[in-house]
């Protein structure tokens, strides 16, 4: 079995779960998650923890019972705590900006950048050089703050861009004559 799965996961107060069949619903002070579990694959809940077993011994239920059990930590802390993407924006010029649902972008090209936001995630610029993109689902929130990067990844040689907060960039050494 997987040593992920072998690990229960816990329920912090504040937070059901409710099980029917292959469907597993998580509420919490911040929302609601629901996720439909392979065939492969039994969820049950044991004293305040949600324990993850596989129901066949076989390679590809066991990963299963480990993806399933990952899925279910994240849906429990996302509708406890919530996740937060932090972006920054570096470079002379580069700007964000909010304005209801759009997000807009000047990063050097000859015309703004306006992102739609999509439902779920919640996105500030607290300053016109970083962004904070919010959450429930992990997933989503991860999504969204890689593709606010991919419209101008950092780049190697002055470090200008859109980088994660934490983010080192390598930066490469420019060609001398």
């Amino acid at each position: 079995m997987s040593r992920v799965a072998k690990v229960p996961v816990a329920i912090p107060s504040g937070v059901e779960v409710q099980i029917e069949a292959q469907a597993v619903a998580v509420k919490g002070s911040k929302g609601l998650l629901s996720h439909t579990t392979h065939s492969a694959v039994e969820v049950s809940l044991d004293n305040n923890a949600i324990r993850v077993t596989p129901r066949v011994s076989s390679g590809e239920a066991n990963a299963l019972a480990g993806t399933t059990r990952a899925l279910l930590n994240n849906m429990v802390i996302g509708v406890s705590q919530g996740f937060e993407k932090r972006l920054e924006l570096v470079g002379v010029g580069y700007r964000a900006q909010m304005k209801a649902q759009v997000l807009n972008l000047l990063l050097g090209y000859s015309h703004p950048i306006d992102f739609h936001v999509p439902e779920g995630v919640v996105v500030e610029a607290p300053s016109n050089t970083q962004i904070v993109v919010r959450g429930i689902d992990k997933q989503r929130v991860g999504q969204v703050a890689a593709t606010i990067r991919s419209f101008r990844p950092p780049e190697p040689y002055k470090g200008k861009g859109v980088r994660y907060a934490n983010e080192t960039i390598v930066r490469k050494v420019a060609k001398k004559k």
